[in-house]
C-alpha cells in the first residue's frame, strides 16, 4: 500500500485534479490553502456555515500536512430512498468521505462509518449513470476523538464492511494518541475471514 508521503506532491495533484475533473466536468477549482483546492460553488459555505467550515478544514489538514492533497467537491444532494450528500473530497485521487466522532460508542462508530461509506459509494454510482468512467473505489477518513482502541476500530469496521463489497480503505486518525493509521477494506474483511469473494 502506498503511503501518502512516498508518492511525489505533483503526481498526487495531478491524479485529484483529474479525478475532479472528470466528476464535475463543469466545475472550477480554487486553490485554497497549501495542499487544499475547493470546488468554486462551495465557498459560499464559508461565510453560510462557518463553523461546519472550520471543521472540515480541520480534518483535511490532519492528511495535508502529512503530504496528501485534497479537493473539496460540491456539494451534492444525491437521490436515493432517503436523499444524501455526496462525499466530500477527493484525496490523493480518491473519493473520500470524512466523518468526526466524539462519543465512545462503537455503535456511533460503526453507524458514522457507514454513512461515510454510503455517501462515497452514492458518488460513484451517481457518475456511473452519466457514463463516468474512472473511479473505482471510494474511502472513508476518521478523525476519532473518543477512547476507542485501535483494535475495536478494526474489528467494528470489519464488522460493517462484512455485507458491503466496494474497494477502498479506511484512514483513522486518534486523536489521543496523534497516530494516523490507514486500512485497505480488504485488510479489513480479512479480519473476519468476509473478503469479497467469500460473502455469500
Amino acid at each position: 500500500m502506498t503511503s501518502a508521503s512516498s508518492t511525489p506532491l505533483c503526481e498526487k495533484t495531478e491524479k485529484s485534479l483529474t479525478l475532479a475533473k472528470l466528476l464535475f466536468p463543469d466545475e472550477e477549482w480554487i486553490s485554497f490553502e497549501p495542499n487544499i483546492w475547493v470546488a468554486k460553488s462551495r465557498l459560499p459555505q464559508k461565510e453560510i456555515e462557518p463553523k461546519k467550515w472550520v471543521k472540515e478544514m480541520s480534518q483535511v489538514k490532519i492528511l495535508t500536512n502529512r503530504g496528501s492533497v485534497a479537493f473539496f467537491l460540491p456539494e451534492l444532494l444525491l437521490q436515493d430512498k432517503k436523499g444524501s450528500q455526496s462525499a466530500d473530497l477527493v484525496l490523493d485521487g480518491e473519493i473520500v468521505e470524512m466523518k468526526t466522532i466524539i462519543s465512545d460508542s462503537r455503535e456511533t462508530l460503526g453507524g458514522k462509518f457507514r454513512k461515510g461509506y454510503k455517501q462515497g459509494a452514492l458518488l460513484l454510482q451517481n457518475s456511473a449513470s452519466y457514463g463516468v468512467k474512472g473511479p473505482k473505489e471510494h474511502s472513508v477518513f476518521i478523525r476519532l476523538l473518543a477512547d476507542i482502541s485501535v483494535k475495536s476500530v478494526k474489528a467494528k469496521i470489519a464488522g460493517v464492511l462484512k455485507y458491503h463489497p466496494d474497494n477502498g480503505k479506511l484512514i483513522c486518525y486518534f486523536e489521543k494518541t496523534g497516530e494516523l493509521h490507514t486500512w485497505t477494506y480488504d485488510e479489513l474483511r480479512a479480519i473476519i475471514g468476509t473478503a469479497p469473494n467469500t460473502i455469500g
